[in-house]
């Protein structure tokens, strides 16, 4: 017959006294250390919120509605629409979709344009300085000019520049240099797309110089003494060091100057104004007009969503791109 004894409690050491499961727990300290990151960064989280995210996802609401002006004072009388603004924008045998397939066109040939000739005077500019001795801050004061003056002013001077009969440009080529007959018009027709192009790259091409410049700083010059002493030349020092050890940062730098010329809005905007000619209508200023020029608010909403969402793709892409590239380096 088997015989159970009572369990006995257990006994600890001498002098340690067992907790009490009736007295109730401490609660715990605010702890300041630990807080404290969370609480550094609320600002921003919010600032975001209240600056992105939250007008984004307005504007993909609207994107939804037949927002027109009849609606303008009272949006919750605007009819849902459904993706029915999307279809009319990606219908490109429609009047409203080819447009915005054109706009698309321009703004991208615009892009390549104003991305790859800065992106190669820069590099050169930063060749050149690396390797020069004396004059090199100045020079380099000089080259970030445009950079450091403010993006209205700098546009509104090359407006003047580019006027037809008092603009500088007309009078060094018609009076001054007597290449031209007829003063050229540089803010309408078909020059207007050259226009934009010169004045972006003025605009761009100091950050792609600077963004070069400093990466060529951290390059050891052990390298290029290394060798020049096996028989290098300047261009397989160029080649073999300078861009191979700049890959990560041309990388970077070609995808920021991307995003930032595809979506420029204040070059054609303070050079032409809301409806700008045909041969410079980008992608933004179109959205811009389709929104508040005809009042349309919810077509203008459904093409900003697919701007964007074009963007998120290229820099998907360019992000699988690089991570490729770096696991096989």
């Amino acid at each position: 017959m088997a015989v159970t004894f009572p369990r006995r409690p257990a006994q600890g050491p001498p002098g340690e006294q067992e907790p009490d499961a009736d007295q109730p727990q401490r609660r715990r300290r605010f702890n300041w250390t630990q807080a404290a990151p969370y609480l550094l960064i609320l600002p921003a989280v919010a600032f975001e919120l209240l600056v992105h995210v939250i007008p984004m996802i307005v504007g993909i609401f609207m994107s939804f509605l037949q927002l027109t002006q009849l609606y303008i004072a009272n949006w919750s009388a605007a009819p849902f629409t459904g993706a029915g603004n999307y279809g009319v924008a990606l219908d490109f045998s429609g009047p409203l979709g080819w447009q915005l397939l054109r706009s698309f066109g321009i703004t991208l040939g615009f892009t390549v344009l104003v991305v790859g000739i800065s992106f190669v005077f820069g590099m050169s500019a930063s060749l050149v300085l690396h390797r020069l001795g004396r004059g090199r801050g100045f020079l380099r004061t000089l080259f970030l000019i445009p950079y450091a003056l403010p993006a209205y002013a700098g546009i509104i001077v090359w407006k003047f520049i580019l006027q037809r009969d008092n603009g500088l440009l007309n009078q060094l080529l018609v009076d001054g240099l007597h290449l031209a007959s007829e003063r050229p018009f540089w803010l309408i027709g078909g020059n207007a797309f050259v226009s934009v192009v010169v004045v972006s790259i003025w605009q761009q091409w100091p950050f792609a110089f600077l963004m070069s410049m400093a990466g060529m700083q951290v390059i050891p010059e052990e390298l290029y003494q290394a060798a020049a002493i096996d028989g290098a030349s300047t261009w397989q020092q160029v080649r073999h060091i300078t861009l191979r050890m700049m890959r990560p940062i041309n990388a970077v730098l070609i995808l920021l100057l991307f995003l930032w010329t595809f979506r420029e809005f204040n070059t054609p905007y303070v050079l032409f104004g809301p409806t700008p000619p045909e041969s410079a209508d980008l992608l933004t200023v179109h959205i811009y007009s389709s929104s508040f020029i005809t009042w349309n608010f919810g077509l203008g909403s459904a093409m900003s969503v697919l701007l964007m969402l074009f963007l998120v793709v290229v820099a998907s892409l360019w992000a699988l791109w690089n991570r490729r590239v770096n696991r096989d380096a």
